[in-house]
Protein backbone atom coordinates (compact mmCIF):
# COMPACT_ATOMS: atom_id res chain seq x y z
CA UNK A 1 0.00 0.00 0.00
CA UNK A 2 1.49 3.09 -1.11
CA UNK A 3 1.24 5.93 1.80
CA UNK A 4 1.37 9.47 1.12
CA UNK A 5 2.69 11.69 3.77
CA UNK A 6 0.21 14.79 3.24
CA UNK A 7 0.76 18.42 4.62
CA UNK A 8 -2.51 20.96 4.29
CA UNK A 9 -1.99 23.23 1.79
CA UNK A 10 1.32 21.68 0.09
CA UNK A 11 2.75 20.36 -3.07
CA UNK A 12 1.75 17.07 -1.31
CA UNK A 13 -1.96 17.52 -2.58
CA UNK A 14 -0.95 17.25 -6.46
CA UNK A 15 0.16 13.23 -5.32
CA UNK A 16 -3.14 12.54 -3.87
CA UNK A 17 -4.37 13.93 -7.52
CA UNK A 18 -2.05 11.76 -9.15
CA UNK A 19 -2.97 8.77 -7.39
CA UNK A 20 -6.09 9.54 -8.21
CA UNK A 21 -5.87 9.58 -11.56
CA UNK A 22 -3.81 6.34 -11.69
CA UNK A 23 -6.46 5.08 -9.71
CA UNK A 24 -4.30 3.27 -7.05
CA UNK A 25 -4.95 2.57 -3.49
CA UNK A 26 -3.50 4.74 -0.58
CA UNK A 27 -3.10 5.73 2.77
CA UNK A 28 -2.79 9.01 3.93
CA UNK A 29 -0.63 10.37 6.99
CA UNK A 30 -1.62 13.70 7.88
CA UNK A 31 0.59 16.61 9.26
CA UNK A 32 -0.44 19.90 10.01
CA UNK A 33 1.49 23.42 9.59
CA UNK A 34 2.63 25.20 12.67
CA UNK A 35 -0.24 28.03 12.65
CA UNK A 36 2.46 30.81 13.44
CA UNK A 37 5.28 29.38 11.32
CA UNK A 38 3.45 27.64 8.45
CA UNK A 39 6.28 25.54 8.67
CA UNK A 40 5.90 21.26 8.72
CA UNK A 41 5.99 19.90 12.07
CA UNK A 42 9.26 18.23 13.19
CA UNK A 43 7.09 14.58 13.56
CA UNK A 44 8.04 14.92 9.41
CA UNK A 45 12.00 14.31 10.23
CA UNK A 46 11.28 10.80 11.22
CA UNK A 47 10.02 9.96 7.76
CA UNK A 48 12.85 11.91 5.94
CA UNK A 49 15.48 13.87 7.25
CA UNK A 50 14.35 16.70 5.72
CA UNK A 51 11.11 17.00 7.12
CA UNK A 52 9.14 18.34 4.00
CA UNK A 53 6.17 17.27 2.30
CA UNK A 54 5.37 15.36 -0.14
CA UNK A 55 7.04 12.12 1.30
CA UNK A 56 5.66 8.45 0.07
CA UNK A 57 6.43 5.05 1.27
CA UNK A 58 5.43 2.45 -1.03
CA UNK A 59 7.19 -0.73 0.45
CA UNK A 60 10.73 -0.57 1.57
CA UNK A 61 10.94 2.67 -0.41
CA UNK A 62 10.73 5.86 1.01
CA UNK A 63 10.98 8.92 -1.69
CA UNK A 64 10.76 12.79 -1.42
CA UNK A 65 10.29 15.43 -4.07
CA UNK A 66 7.44 15.80 -6.33
CA UNK A 67 8.84 15.40 -9.18
CA UNK A 68 10.59 11.99 -8.16
CA UNK A 69 7.67 11.04 -7.16
CA UNK A 70 5.41 11.66 -10.08
CA UNK A 71 7.84 10.04 -12.36
CA UNK A 72 8.28 7.28 -9.78
CA UNK A 73 4.02 6.00 -9.67
CA UNK A 74 3.86 7.24 -13.17
CA UNK A 75 6.95 4.67 -14.51
CA UNK A 76 5.92 2.13 -11.67
CA UNK A 77 1.96 2.29 -12.01
CA UNK A 78 0.72 4.27 -15.40
CA UNK A 79 0.89 1.31 -18.15
CA UNK A 80 1.58 4.05 -20.40
CA UNK A 81 -0.77 6.41 -19.02
CA UNK A 82 0.40 9.98 -18.43
CA UNK A 83 3.05 9.98 -19.86
CA UNK A 84 4.27 10.51 -23.32
CA UNK A 85 6.12 7.39 -25.25
CA UNK A 86 9.72 7.58 -24.84
CA UNK A 87 11.89 8.93 -27.45
CA UNK A 88 9.18 11.48 -29.01
CA UNK A 89 9.26 15.19 -28.48
CA UNK A 90 6.04 15.00 -26.06
CA UNK A 91 8.11 13.05 -23.85
CA UNK A 92 10.94 15.67 -23.42
CA UNK A 93 8.64 18.04 -22.62
CA UNK A 94 6.77 16.50 -19.96
CA UNK A 95 10.69 15.93 -18.64
CA UNK A 96 10.96 19.36 -19.15
CA UNK A 97 8.11 20.45 -17.29
CA UNK A 98 8.40 17.99 -14.18
CA UNK A 99 11.75 19.97 -13.60
CA UNK A 100 10.58 23.68 -14.15
CA UNK A 101 7.38 23.40 -12.05
CA UNK A 102 10.08 23.52 -8.79
CA UNK A 103 13.69 24.76 -11.09
CA UNK A 104 11.86 27.70 -11.91
CA UNK A 105 8.39 28.84 -11.73
CA UNK A 106 8.93 28.24 -7.95
CA UNK A 107 11.77 30.26 -6.57
CA UNK A 108 9.96 33.72 -7.34
CA UNK A 109 6.91 32.92 -6.10
CA UNK A 110 8.62 31.35 -2.69
CA UNK A 111 10.57 34.87 -2.39
CA UNK A 112 7.67 36.86 -2.69
CA UNK A 113 5.73 34.97 0.07
CA UNK A 114 8.50 35.19 2.04
CA UNK A 115 8.77 38.86 1.38
CA UNK A 116 5.37 39.47 2.05
CA UNK A 117 5.26 37.54 5.23
CA UNK A 118 8.35 40.58 6.44
CA UNK A 119 6.07 43.15 5.78
CA UNK A 120 3.77 42.08 7.56
CA UNK A 121 5.48 40.84 10.71
CA UNK A 122 5.18 42.18 13.74
CA UNK A 123 8.23 44.19 14.69
CA UNK A 124 9.70 47.23 16.35
CA UNK A 125 7.79 50.81 14.79
CA UNK A 126 10.90 52.06 13.78
CA UNK A 127 12.61 48.54 12.30
CA UNK A 128 9.01 48.56 10.26
CA UNK A 129 9.69 51.51 7.35
CA UNK A 130 12.94 49.81 6.86
CA UNK A 131 12.02 46.30 5.97
CA UNK A 132 9.45 47.57 4.34
CA UNK A 133 11.63 49.85 2.13
CA UNK A 134 13.93 46.72 1.48
CA UNK A 135 11.22 44.11 0.87
CA UNK A 136 9.49 46.63 -1.39
CA UNK A 137 12.25 47.20 -3.57
CA UNK A 138 13.46 43.53 -4.14
CA UNK A 139 9.84 42.68 -5.18
CA UNK A 140 9.74 45.70 -7.55
CA UNK A 141 13.49 45.51 -8.94
CA UNK A 142 13.52 41.23 -9.14
CA UNK A 143 10.51 39.19 -7.69
CA UNK A 144 7.74 40.73 -9.67
CA UNK A 145 9.42 41.34 -12.91
CA UNK A 146 10.87 37.60 -13.05
CA UNK A 147 7.29 36.02 -12.39
CA UNK A 148 5.62 38.56 -14.81
CA UNK A 149 8.27 36.80 -16.96
CA UNK A 150 7.80 33.31 -16.00
CA UNK A 151 3.97 33.58 -16.67
CA UNK A 152 4.16 35.44 -19.79
CA UNK A 153 6.52 32.54 -20.93
CA UNK A 154 3.44 30.00 -19.79
CA UNK A 155 1.14 31.84 -21.40
CA UNK A 156 2.91 31.43 -24.17
CA UNK A 157 3.21 27.55 -24.29
CA UNK A 158 -0.30 26.92 -23.30
CA UNK A 159 -1.26 28.85 -26.45
CA UNK A 160 0.57 26.08 -28.22
CA UNK A 161 -1.05 23.08 -27.37
CA UNK A 162 -3.96 22.66 -24.70
CA UNK A 163 -1.69 20.56 -22.19
CA UNK A 164 1.53 21.04 -21.30
CA UNK A 165 3.92 18.28 -22.81
CA UNK A 166 0.91 18.50 -26.26
CA UNK A 167 -2.56 16.87 -26.54
CA UNK A 168 -2.76 14.63 -23.90
CA UNK A 169 -3.07 15.41 -20.18
CA UNK A 170 0.27 14.11 -18.59
CA UNK A 171 1.89 14.35 -15.22
CA UNK A 172 4.01 17.48 -16.37
CA UNK A 173 0.26 18.95 -15.92
CA UNK A 174 0.11 17.62 -12.59
CA UNK A 175 3.61 19.15 -11.55
CA UNK A 176 2.78 22.42 -13.40
CA UNK A 177 -0.70 22.62 -11.38
CA UNK A 178 0.94 23.89 -7.64
CA UNK A 179 3.26 26.96 -9.34
CA UNK A 180 -0.06 27.77 -11.49
CA UNK A 181 -2.10 27.81 -8.56
CA UNK A 182 -0.09 29.47 -5.98
CA UNK A 183 0.81 32.03 -8.66
CA UNK A 184 -3.04 32.27 -8.74
CA UNK A 185 -3.51 32.82 -4.85
CA UNK A 186 -1.13 35.10 -4.52
CA UNK A 187 1.19 36.54 -7.65
CA UNK A 188 -1.22 38.07 -9.93
CA UNK A 189 -1.73 35.17 -12.25
CA UNK A 190 -6.18 36.22 -13.23
CA UNK A 191 -8.01 36.58 -16.44
CA UNK A 192 -5.47 38.61 -18.64
CA UNK A 193 -3.76 35.35 -18.98
CA UNK A 194 -6.49 33.27 -20.31
CA UNK A 195 -4.44 30.39 -21.36
CA UNK A 196 -3.72 29.55 -17.69
CA UNK A 197 -7.04 30.44 -16.29
CA UNK A 198 -8.51 28.23 -18.79
CA UNK A 199 -5.84 25.65 -18.14
CA UNK A 200 -6.49 26.06 -13.93
CA UNK A 201 -10.29 25.60 -14.87
CA UNK A 202 -9.67 22.56 -16.77
CA UNK A 203 -7.60 20.71 -13.83
CA UNK A 204 -9.92 21.78 -11.44
CA UNK A 205 -13.09 20.54 -13.11
CA UNK A 206 -11.55 16.82 -13.61
CA UNK A 207 -13.30 13.82 -11.45
CA UNK A 208 -9.85 12.73 -9.81
CA UNK A 209 -8.50 16.20 -9.14
CA UNK A 210 -12.04 16.45 -6.78
CA UNK A 211 -12.04 13.61 -5.31
CA UNK A 212 -8.06 14.33 -4.09
CA UNK A 213 -9.36 17.46 -2.74
CA UNK A 214 -12.45 15.56 -0.55
CA UNK A 215 -9.54 13.42 0.68
CA UNK A 216 -6.68 16.10 0.93
CA UNK A 217 -8.78 18.84 3.11
CA UNK A 218 -8.02 21.95 3.31
CA UNK A 219 -6.20 23.83 0.31
CA UNK A 220 -6.14 27.21 0.93
CA UNK A 221 -4.02 28.25 -2.76
CA UNK A 222 -6.92 28.14 -4.43
CA UNK A 223 -7.87 31.41 -2.78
Amino acid sequence: MITVRHLNNSRSQRILWLLEELGLPYEIKRYQRDPKTMLAPASLRAVHPLGKSPVITDGALTLAESGAIVEYLIDQYGGGRLAPAPGTPERLRYTYWLHYAEGSAMPPLLLKLVFDTIEKSPMPFFVKPIARAISGKAKSAFIVPQIKQHLDYLEGELGKSPWFAGSEFSGADIQMSFPLEAAAARAGLDQGRPHLMDFLARIHARPAYQRALEKGGEYALLG
